[in-house]
């Protein structure tokens, strides 16, 4: 059998190119080529990083050129009482983060959460999307490419599944820019954030468009689907899953727990997560959802990039009869619990903290119970951090911890 040494003799010969090596040795001598190859070239020790605990065939699909593991801690804030539709339990939730005082502050919020009986979640639209564009010779030819679809929606939709056995075309919504015409698919992918079989029978639909149109694919991603970028059009049709989860807490808890009022926290989050977010002309009107949302993403095996849509998220807070009612609304949440990163044995592990590693019955229920989780522990993370804010905790907060 190949060693690594002898590998990475091959790539300094030029026999070999570097994503080459899992043809010639199994994975994890290819990713030990590749340590000495690198440790050679930049001086650096990669003895942490070539210390991981799954063997390296099962990141074949989730990366290339592996060298090793980066370590990213975990932990667990909770339990907490999700009451959703797609899941109705007591769960810790896990996160992975390098962010000190974070998983502190959620688990504030996951506290005080259960002593208001829990917080109610619910996930109101779901749909992955990808959105070719077309060129076309002018403004006329655009409307017949748009009227055309409007009454072919039965053709695209065939096309398309034919590609999948999971996915379901749900609506193809056009949007006409000059002699642009982008079609925005969208599609029920079940358990899968479904990025990946979008692509696919979003193409295999396209070639019919251009069979029977005059329209000519200029690119399978127009950029209006609109992944891994901030976009409106996500914050108002959605994209993965819409999801917003809620919770009312009495005073009595807010003043005890939180050290603060009802007003206190519903002023400020006017003046800070609404009004201040508007003169920023953010999309995302909240306080710290990116936090959340990337350390749950981390610790089972979402793709890390779609934070960006993730955090598109609009925090709420208002007093009724003298208590508090918080919510958070999520507006693009894309995650799986089947393909990609959650293959990882570790990720996959974080799944099973939750429960709901793989596919659901009925088929979505564990995407959705996944997405409502972490509406639930987005809303602990904002009432925590908005709790400190009002009662000016925050500094001390992490002058205690150290951090």
């Amino acid at each position: 059998m190949t060693d690594a040494a002898s590998l990475a003799d091959r790539v300094r010969e030029g026999e070999l190119r570097l994503h080459e090596l899992e043809a010639h040795a199994d994975a994890d001598v290819a990713a030990e080529a590749r340590r000495l190859l690198v440790e050679e070239q930049s001086g650096a020790s990669l003895d942490s990083v070539g210390n991981y605990g799954f063997p390296a065939e099962v990141a074949e699909s989730a990366i290339e050129n592996m060298v090793g593991a980066i370590q990213v801690p975990m932990g667990v804030a909770g339990p907490v009482t999700v009451n959703g539709g797609a899941i109705s339990d007591e769960k810790y939730l896990p996160l992975a983060t390098t962010e000190g005082a974070l998983l502190a502050s959620v688990n504030r919020g996951c506290s005080v959460i259960n002593a208001a009986g829990g917080a109610t979640a619910r996930v109101l639209k779901s749909g992955m999307t990808r959105a070719p564009v077309f060129r076309v010779a002018d403004v006329a030819e655009a409307e017949a490419l748009v009227s055309w679809t409007r009454d072919n929606f039965e053709k695209l939709k065939a096309a398309a599944e034919e590609t999948t056995n999971h996915g379901e075309l749900l609506d193809v919504t056009p949007y006409v820019v000059g002699n642009s015409v982008y079609l925005r698919f969208r599609y029920d992918t079940k358990d899968a954030m479904g990025m990946n079989m979008t692509t696919i029978a979003t193409g295999a639909a396209c070639e019919v468009v251009e069979d029977e149109t005059t329209g000519s694919l200029v690119a399978l991603s127009g950029n209006l689907c609109t992944d891994k970028k901030p976009a409106a059009i996500n914050a108002v049709e959605g994209r993965g899953r819409s999801v917003t989860a809620d919770v009312r807490i009495p005073r009595e808890i807010v003043e005890e727990r939180l050290h603060t009022t009802p007003e206190a926290i519903a002023e400020l989050n006017t003046r800070k997560n609404l009004v201040g977010s508007a003169k920023a002309a953010s999309l995302g009107f909240n306080a710290h959802v990116a936090n959340v949302v990337a350390a749950m993403f981390l610790a089972t095996g979402q793709d890390e990039a779609q934070v960006v849509e993730g955090a598109n998220a609009i925090t709420t807070a208002d007093v009724q009869d003298g208590d508090l009612y918080v919510s958070v609304s999520l507006a693009s949440l894309e995650v799986g619990t089947v393909g990609g990163g959650t293959k990882l044995p570790t990720q996959a592990e974080g799944l099973d903290i939750l429960g709901i590693r793989g596919g659901g019955n009925p088929a979505g229920s564990n995407a959705d119970a996944l997405a409502e989780c972490i509406a639930v522990g987005s809303l602990a993370g904002e009432l925590s951090l908005l709790s400190a804010l009002a009662s000016r905790h925050l500094s001390s907060a992490h002058a205690e911890l150290g951090r």
